[in-house]
């Protein structure tokens, strides 16, 4: 069974940094792209990046570039946000999804979330 566990969020300041981690289970994590992707209250599913198979290529939502960095270690099953200079417009839940179908709660696998407060 699919296993997606997220971790990492929590309250910071403007201009702060958080590193999101996911723990991955139940499948052959290597052989999987993988998908960050956050709701901020009230709104809907935002897609944040997606990451290869192997982590060679990563693609980012553009107004994160610069900012954030996707980056997965097959070895022990994981996948991370890092994310710099975090702006209140980054605030939400964080969700890590196996076989992301854009806008689409009900399809893939979803982790339980972690949840950034960015705020002074």
């Amino acid at each position: 069974q699919v296993q997606l566990v997220e971790s990492g969020g929590g309250l910071v300041q403007p201009g702060g940094s958080l590193r999101l981690s996911c723990a991955a289970s139940g499948f052959t994590f290597s052989s999987y792209s993988m998908t960050w992707v956050r709701q901020a209250p009230g709104k809907g599913l935002e897609w944040v990046s997606d990451i290869s198979r192997d982590g060679d290529k990563t693609y980012l939502k553009e107004s994160v570039k610069g900012r954030f960095t996707v980056s997965r270690d097959n070895a022990r099953n994981m996948m991370y946000l890092q994310m710099n200079s975090l702006k209140p417009e980054d605030t939400g839940m964080y969700y890590c999804v196996k076989d992301y179908v854009v806008g689409q709660r009900d399809f893939g696998s979803w982790g339980q979330g972690t949840e950034v407060i960015v705020s002074s």
